[in-house]
């Protein structure tokens, strides 16, 4: 008497069916992530919310000592609305805004792109291996650990009209007068103290690129400039980009070191931040807010443009691409899923995994 043997039940999409799985994020989740931010958005709120709306609420009033329409000494705030603001763009008082703002947006530029040249510069040289390569880091690094005004004195030291910088140059230049000298001088001590910065971050970019990727550039016959152009710019292009957008609003706000180096009241050199403080000095605190507030927002405009023209949100990147990869892997689970009765079809009739 034979036996048949017993026939597989056909998987049904029921028993095929896999289990959805459970998100990693829960409300508990939620709440502990609250509760961790929670201390440093209290700080955040202190130490920057409050003094911008205090700034702004402070620019439209008008405080300390005037005289009314009537010829009467008159004490304390009033409430004047946006005229700390149109005040800034009429007359003189106009004339002296757009030369702070050109000086400042001057020294942004200028300074920036000489501290991106030589601070590449710099992190190429601190990366190749060579004898006394410490030293030398260490020497480069110097500039940047000074504080700015020990930096801004000691510039202020060698360009005086007996100082080094004439005695090399064999001139008698008044380095602190107005003119394209004081100019120079400020370009010259920001781009010393700031440009190691710049390497800094460069470096930390170019050791994370492997040795692997520039002997393969050797084997295809690449020269050393079309590496550089090739291989390295790009690679530490969010390293560069990141140093390069701290430089630019750190620039924005110069105010020490042209204070120190040259000196208030020099038209030269004063920059927004330098007008903010004379006019705070003179205790009109709703002109001196209206500066602070129109710098703010210079700052902000400038940051959001560079990091949506050139990309330097280097965390947003990596989230976005995080997100799609998460999706991916969705996906493809999904697709795994739409047809339960694939795998085992594909095993039948190929009669093994390789499907010969």
């Amino acid at each position: 008497m034979s036996t048949s043997a017993p026939v597989a039940k056909r998987p049904t999409p029921e028993t095929t069916k896999t289990p959805k799985r459970r998100s990693s994020f829960n409300e508990g989740t939620g709440r502990l992530a609250a509760l961790l931010l929670s201390p440093t958005m209290i700080v955040l709120i202190l130490v920057v919310g409050l003094p911008i709306l205090a700034a702004l609420r402070e620019s439209l009033y008008q405080s300390g000592q005037r005289i009314d329409e009537s010829g009467f000494i008159v004490q304390g705030s009033e409430f004047v609305g946006l005229d700390n603001y149109t005040a800034i763009f009429s007359g003189e008082t106009g004339q002296r805004f757009w030369n702070a703002f050109y000086n400042t947006t001057f020294f942004t530029v200028a300074c920036v792109v000489i501290e991106t040249i030589l601070g590449v510069a710099m992190a190429l040289v601190m990366h190749k291996a060579f004898r006394g390569r410490a030293i030398v880091r260490a020497s480069i690094l110097v500039p940047w650990a000074i504080p700015t005004v020990v930096s801004a004195l000691l510039w202020k030291w060698i360009f005086q009209a007996d100082g080094i910088a004439n005695e090399m140059l064999g001139t008698q230049i008044l380095w602190s007068t107005e003119g394209w000298q004081s100019v120079l001088s400020v370009i010259v001590a920001d781009t010393w103290k700031t440009a190691p910065f710049i390497g800094l971050l460069v470096l930390a970019g170019l050791q994370t690129i492997p040795d692997e990727v520039y002997e393969a550039a050797k084997v295809d016959g690449a020269k050393a400039w079309s590496a550089f152009v090739h291989i390295t710019m790009p690679l530490v292009k969010p390293a560069l980009l990141v140093a390069v957008l701290f430089r630019i609003l750190d620039t924005l706000r110069i105010f020490d070191l042209p204070f120190v180096l040259v000196g208030p009241n020099k038209e030269s050199v004063e920059t927004l931040s330098i007008l903010a403080y004379l006019e705070a000095n003179q205790t009109r605190y709703g002109p001196a807010a209206a500066y602070a507030t129109l710098l703010f927002i210079y700052v902000a405009v400038v940051a959001y443009v560079f990091v949506k023209l050139l990309g330097a949100d280097v965390f947003g990147d990596a989230i976005q691409r995080k997100s799609k990869k998460k999706n991916g892997r969705n996906g493809r689970g999904r697709g795994k899923q739409a047809d339960p009765g694939a795998p085992v079809a594909g095993l039948t009739a190929g009669g093994g995994l390789g499907g010969e």
